[in-house]
């Protein structure tokens, strides 16, 4: 099965400037999902999208070519993962390379390992959309009120739940692994997938790097995992 491993760094980052090239633990943050692809690819299978030159050139650095310099439209705060991945499909196409599925890392996931996306890897079949790493959250329903047409509050949905622990399991996207089939790109974005299998990881591996206060939280946990604490 042909994977092309797609790293998505766009250069205009608002909540930490030169975010995605900024060193963590001593290197850039790019590089981390570099290394992981690495892991599991040669690299003419692994892609950083950018419309930086400044992340490009941080990038060649590393001995990683780039195909292309992503286009401004595919750039801005209103352009999607799904157009930055639909993008990358038709440049290897156009250049008559056909890949089954793409492996999407964000750098913004570093505390994300080689056996997370092994084991992502192996849940993957030709049968689904998408294989997506996740992390369980409390289901949001057990704690919603909402108020009445007299002003008092009630349940936001009726339920004979009494206890957390009871209520059914609930997960959201962590953002560290999306392992697509290209066939289901080509034909709906990710929002109409149907087909959509889990990985779980815990909450220590699943921070996001998004403002200054994650980059800290992720950089203490990757240093303890470091040190074996």
């Amino acid at each position: 099965m042909k994977t092309l491993y797609l790293i998505p760094a766009r250069g205009g980052s608002k909540g930490i400037p030169g975010k995605n090239i900024k060193k963590f633990n001593g290197k850039p943050l790019v590089y981390y999902s570099i290394d992981l692809a690495r892991e599991f690819a040669d690299d003419k299978d692994i892609c950083v999208s950018t419309d930086s030159q400044d992340i490009a050139e941080t990038v060649r650095t590393y001995g990683l070519e780039l195909p292309f310099i992503r286009p401004a439209e595919f750039a801005t705060d209103t352009a999607s993962g799904y157009d930055v991945i639909k993008h990358a499909i038709q440049f290897y196409e156009g250049k008559g390379v056909q890949y089954d599925r793409i492996v999407l890392l964000q750098p913004t996931s570093p505390l994300r390992t080689a056996k997370h996306l092994k084991d992502s890897l192996e849940l993957y079949s030709n049968d689904v959309d998408m294989v997506v790493s996740v992390q369980e959250m409390y289901n949001p329903i057990y704690l919603c009120y909402n108020e009445d047409e007299n002003g008092f509050l009630k349940k936001a949905a009726e339920n004979t739940f009494t206890r957390r622990q009871d209520m059914p399991k609930v997960y959201k996207y962590n953002g560290a692994i999306y392992i697509m089939k290209v066939d289901s790109l080509k034909k709906m974005s990710l929002s109409e997938f149907s087909k959509i299998r889990k990985y779980v990881m815990d909450d220590t591996d699943s921070v996001d790097i998004d403002n200054p206060l994650d980059w800290e939280i992720a950089e203490l946990i990757y240093n303890k995992k470091i040190k074996g604490e």
